[in-house]
């Protein structure tokens, strides 16, 4: 950093205009947004480190279940939504090695670069500042992400605007342009390069979801959510598209450019509209759009549906926390989560609970008996994190307040995601043994429910026996699309892993349930891909369990691409739905 720059950088405020600067240039500047460099997954002198790679569900939901772990990677929407709103020409790099980005900077020169990032990677982000100030002096630095939320960033990255908030207004405002016209929606796939038991699965066009996002920002204001601080704290959050029409317009777009019949909706809490979401029912229904939805959801606002109408919405996943019995979160409160949990999977919906560990009334004796709770809801996924105050938060601002935030010569920025080790005194819990709680809790979840895969596909089975023939035209179709890989890919994957627990009797015996179930209801052809394609799948996971073994890491491709058209570049053009009023 240059040290005569430093703490120069101008901070600006989520959801607020004031009197923000506008480039000299406007609408003419060139523009460049990035996310941070890679490699991701390994320990290295810029704060990463192979316990925080960069697939989200491997690092935070099937940790430890090995060659069953699902591995997989998503794009860095953030920058996506703000390069396909601006006019101004503008390139995007996603997960580029440091070398890429060096000859970004050496080869095409910029007036704005942005940088996308989180809190860890706060290291890699003042590398790039420096190499910005070596190669395009002249380039104005934007940070935002939320990394944002560290209130002294201007003083530790050289950077001239610090970004906190909702981006797309920031840069249209910065660069002179419309403030208010519709957002356009990105073309996003999720997941990239998926694979399980060493299995690529292909992101065949109709079989990949696409990403929909309706708004940022957290609604629910929990104290630890450094999402809702990001966005202005409790109930402050940017909603893109306000109605229904408005969403069904997008998501017809979307069908039409990808193929998708599926959506993962980046949402903290998408049925909270409950308005919003019915008009898209009812345009879903007149239609005759089967679609399905991955998202999330507090088991509060569930409880405002019905069954019936969570299946006609097309809920087909949901994200739900499952902070504790006894939690203080309001979004809990009165919700009996393990029947909800066991009804959701009666009806084909899969659900991923999240359980924090090391909350404030944990203590080393009492920690197994909320680990056994979350446990015994038995959801598809689990996902488990350490309770960390991040800055910017209000549980940071409580504990600091109370001394107990730990010095960064202790913990240090990179060390502070959740998934190693505290950042603060904990009441009860010391010494590091929150490292070790957080293992048991991944491990206890595994060795009670088995492989998260296949506890999806006995949910998914479990939605066709109940769903198959139901009177709903749309339900049904999306059931017998859900379910089309029981006979053939999900009886293989059944086979093998009874192959995997040929020593545990218990397991086995559910295994074998489950196989039967599938033979029964599938015939003949569930039962040569049991033989057939289940010898393949066990080679291919005993192939990647070596291949773990060994210490192999995997790493998202590098992704380049352009609002305008450039002769002779490399690039890939941005892909975006116009929104309709």
């Amino acid at each position: 950093m240059a040290p005569q720059l430093a703490g120069t950088a101008v901070r600006s405020a989520p959801g607020t205009i004031g009197d923000r600067p506008v480039h000299p240039l406007k609408g003419r500047a060139k523009v460049l947004l990035t996310s941070v460099f890679g490699p991701y997954a390994c320990d290295d002198a810029y704060g990463s480190s192979r316990i925080n790679p960069m697939e989200l569900y491997h690092n935070q939901v099937t940790r430890t279940q090995g060659p069953f772990s699902l591995r997989m990677f998503h794009r860095s929407w953030g920058i996506m939504l703000i390069q396909c709103n601006i006019d101004a020409p503008c390139n995007l790099l996603d997960f580029p090695t440091l070398d890429r980005f060096v000859q970004e900077l050496k080869s095409t020169r910029y007036d704005v670069i942005g940088i996308s990032s989180i809190l860890v990677n706060i290291l890699k982000v003042r590398k790039m500042c420096q190499l910005i100030r070596r190669h395009q002096p002249e380039a104005k630095i934007v940070i935002g992400g939320h990394i944002a939320n560290l209130a002294d960033l201007a003083d530790r990255v050289d950077a001239d605007h610090i970004v906190q908030g909702e981006g797309v207004e920031w840069f249209r405002h910065y660069l002179g342009e419309d403030t208010e016209r519709p957002y356009r929606h990105p073309i996003v796939y999720s997941p990239v390069n998926m694979r399980s038991m060493g299995v690529k699965i292909p992101n065949k066009p109709g079989d990949t979801a696409a990403t929909l996002i309706p708004s940022v920002g957290c609604p629910m204001g929990c104290n630890f959510c450094s999402t809702s601080a990001m966005f202005g704290g409790k109930g402050k959050f940017n909603t893109f598209y306000e109605t229904g029409d408005e969403l069904f317009n997008v998501l017809l777009g979307l069908e039409r450019e990808t193929g998708a019949r599926s959506f993962f909706v980046m949402d903290e809490n998408f049925l909270l509209n409950r308005k919003r979401a019915l008009r898209l029912l009812e345009l879903m229904e007149q239609h005759g759009k089967p679609w399905s939805f991955y998202l999330f959801a507090s088991a509060n606002v569930l409880r405002k549906y019905t069954m019936e109408e969570l299946l006609r919405i097309g809920v087909s996943w949901i994200w739900i926390g499952l902070e504790g019995e006894d939690s203080s979160y309001g979004k809990l409160r009165g919700a009996n989560t393990l029947e909800m949990v066991r009804e959701f999977q009666a009806n084909g919906i899969r659900v991923l609970g999240s359980t924090i560990i090391g909350l404030e009334n944990h203590t080393p004796k009492n920690i197994d008996a909320a680990i056994e709770y979350a446990v015994s809801h038995g959801t598809d996924f689990h996902q488990f994190m350490l309770y960390t105050p991040l800055p910017g938060t209000a549980l940071h601002k409580q504990l600091n307040a109370q001394g107990r935030i730990m010095g960064e010569e202790v913990v240090g920025l990179p060390e502070i995601h959740g998934q190693a080790r505290f950042n603060y005194e904990h009441p009860h819990i010391r010494n590091g043994l929150e490292t070790e709680l957080l293992v048991r809790a991944f491990n206890r979840d595994f060795e009670v429910n088995g492989p998260s895969v296949v506890r999806i596909i006995e949910t998914t089975l479990k939605g066709w026996l109940r769903h198959k023939e139901h009177p709903d035209e749309r339900i049904r179709d999306r059931i017998r699309w859900e379910s089309k890989e029981l006979c053939t890919t999900w009886s293989a994957v059944v086979s093998a892993t009874r192959r995997y627990y040929r020593g545990n009797p218990v397991m086995l015996d559910h295994l074998d349930k489950l196989q039967k179930s599938l033979h029964a209801e599938f015939g003949f052809k569930a039962r040569l891909m049991s033989q057939v394609g289940g010898w393949f799948v066990h080679f291919m996971m005993r192939r990647e369990a070596r291949r773990l073994a060994s210490g192999r890491t995997s790493e998202p491709p590098i992704f380049y691409e352009s609002n305008y058209q450039q002769t002779g570049s490399a690039a890939e053009p941005c892909r975006y739905v116009e929104a309709v009023r």
